[in-house]
């Protein structure tokens, strides 16, 4: 190292993590820098939540107007109803049966056959009878 000057080792010396010369002010910058950071993060928070708010009252005024319930609103209703529905019972509520589902299916597959058999020659439908 005798080569080197004197501003040389000193530079050397902060690029290998030795003592840095400390900015008196550096801990009230940091202090300010991190005040502002937190009010951007609030200023945009509160600039998403003003638009959310728009957002909302454009999608209460379209479902006003075609008569749409909020998702919210129909989940509350049918489980209203399915509270309603089990007061009586002991046991727990029955899961709701999607339309065309259970005994219906079985009555529409017979009327379906009865209905291609009325296609067949005489013979097949005999066969099918049987």
């Amino acid at each position: 190292f005798f080569f080197l000057s004197t501003g040389a080792t000193k530079d050397m010396g902060k690029m290998l993590g030795g003592d840095e010369e400390k900015d008196p002010d550096a801990e009230k910058k940091e202090e300010e820098r991190q005040e502002a950071l937190r009010q951007q993060e609030e200023e945009r928070k509160a600039k998403y939540a003003k638009m959310e708010a728009e957002r909302e009252t454009m999608r209460q005024g379209i479902r006003d107007k075609y008569g749409i319930k909020k998702k919210e609103e129909r989940e509350a209703e049918a489980q209203a109803a399915m509270e309603v529905a089990a007061e009586g019972s002991l046991t727990r509520p029955k899961k709701a049966i999607p339309a065309g589902c259970g005994d219906e299916a079985e009555e529409e597959e017979e009327s379906i056959i009865d209905t291609v058999m009325k296609y067949l020659p005489g013979p097949l439908q005999d066969m099918f009878k049987k």
